[in-house]
């Protein structure tokens, strides 16, 4: 409970059992510090609270709580000059409201409704995950109660043939999601193909999507067959849709309506019985509004449309990717990263990621190969994700050693996160890599040596994840 008094404690306790924890604390900041210790299903939060505050946003309010605890339940309490304020917090996201002066029935029915709803959740998640092939299990994780919303409406459109429209921005994971549809649809066994859009140039994209045949254009030496006849029966995926050409989506939207193809330089017809899923990172229907996207189109596209959150909104679910990613490299290379370090958790919570989940993946790559310990640590990640925390915060001094053992420890940490930033920019080439340094191939290796840096940990940067 966060109350400015601790006599509304003394309203639940005797509604609670034996086994049940109740706790007070007197401020927000408080009551987080204690979630990160105590696991609470139900936390009371007086209104005034959250009004008094710099900020007040109740949504940004409850997501500092859903980061450490998803799945807990936030209920308002407010006197009745403040109802409207407490409406709006419902519609924010907060389980429930109470009214000043707290009514004992009122509080037994709600402990009562949020055990019921714990029960009846924990029933409908074992169900759900019937549905889901075991090794698509690690993939549909989410602690997100929106993201837990998409994935419902992947379960439901999976085994039907209607066109999904995946929207979301650059790197929020609309390939896997795509991928995961058709694995659970009818189609599973018959072929995925992906194609990106914006990769394809605008004079060969007919080409790519429907054939050709062989001198239908210079260049066409032979026949060539398109990647929607390569998918009859199965599942194609249009990545970056919205930058195909407008022959093109004429074309497109005759597929869509007449299951028919036209290779180019072709009267033949050819039947296909294929399921589109599209994907895109801008508005489809603003561009359609301007005249840049057809508008028959762009609703035979948007028959089933699933949003996909950026990761700045999902935070709860970061430290999941980092272990999955971690996981992933571990299998790959010859060390073993098995935690990493609260500060960095903290920096990348704090950051923006216009890159999202793929700009994470990357980032920790690039740290895995930097690290040689089993932690990730700040060192191994750049300067800039730490620029708003304290420097003190993750510069652990140990002021029990004499000042000297302590520069001397300094020194040699600045030099081997300098040997590994360069040896990362060079792929592992010591030559190159001794170059830039200033020192001799013999002093570099020398170096390696007394830091335990080997040059093959560098080679192979780009460990592919799929």
């Amino acid at each position: 409970m966060i109350s400015k008094t601790s006599q509304d404690v003394h309203h639940i306790q005797p509604l609670l059992s034996s086994n049940d924890l109740i706790g007070y604390c007197p401020d927000i900041e408080q009551a987080l510090k204690q979630l990160k210790i105590k696991r609470y299903d139900l936390i009371f939060i007086d209104i005034e609270l959250i009004i008094d505050s710099t900020e007040p946003n109740y949504r940004k309010s409850f997501q500092a709580f859903w980061r450490i605890s998803p799945a807990v339940k936030i209920v308002v309490m407010a006197y009745p000059k403040f109802i409207r304020e407490a409406v709006k917090a419902v519609k924010s996201g907060a389980w429930d409201y109470l009214n000043y002066p707290l009514d004992l029935g009122e509080i037994k029915l709600l402990i009562e409704k949020m055990r019921k709803s714990i029960k009846i959740q924990s029933e409908l998640d074992y169900l759900r995950d019937q549905f889901w092939q075991s090794d698509c299990l690690e993939s549909i994780h989410t602690k997100n109660p929106e993201m837990k919303k998409v994935y419902n409406k992947i379960r439901s459109v999976a085994p039907t043939k209607s066109t999904v429209l995946l929207t979301g921005e650059t790197g929020t994971g609309k390939g896997v999601l795509a991928k995961l549809i058709h694995r659970h649809s009818n189609r599973q066994s018959s072929p995925f193909v992906s194609i990106h859009c914006g990769a394809i140039p605008d004079n060969l994209i007919e080409s790519e999507f429907f054939g050709h045949e062989k001198g239908a254009f210079t260049g066409a030496i032979k026949k060539r067959i398109g990647k929607f006849e390569i998918a009859n029966g199965g599942t194609i995926f249009l990545d970056e849709i919205g930058t195909i050409t407008p022959a093109a989506q004429i074309k497109l939207l005759q597929v869509l309506q007449d299951e028919e193809i036209y290779p180019v330089g072709s009267e033949k017809c050819i039947h296909t019985n294929v399921r589109v899923i599209a994907a895109t990172n801008i508005d489809l229907k603003e561009l359609s509004s301007k005249g840049l996207f057809r508008q028959d189109l762009y609703y035979r596209l948007n028959v089933f449309p699933i949003e996909v959150l950026p990761l700045r909104d999902r935070l709860e679910d970061l430290s999941y990717f980092v272990n999955f990613f971690l996981k992933r490299l571990n299998q790959f290379q010859q060390k073993q990263v098995s935690v990493i370090s609260s500060q960095v958790i903290e920096a990348l919570m704090q950051y923006h990621w216009p890159g999202n989940i793929r700009e994470l993946e990357n980032l920790i790559e690039r740290a895995y190969i930097l690290e040689t310990s089993n932690m990730l640590t700040p060192e191994s990640f750049p300067n800039e994700f730490f620029e708003e925390q304290n420097a003190v915060a993750y510069l652990h001094v140990d002021t029990s050693t004499p000042l000297a053992h302590v520069r001397k420890k300094a020194i040699e940490d600045v030099e081997r996160n300098y040997l590994k930033e360069v040896l990362f920019k060079n792929k592992g080439v010591v030559n190159v890599s001794a170059k830039e340094t200033g020192v001799s191939v013999r002093q570099f290796h020398k170096l390696m040596t007394r830091y335990g840096i080997r040059k093959e940990d560098y080679k192979n940067k780009s460990v592919k994840l799929s």
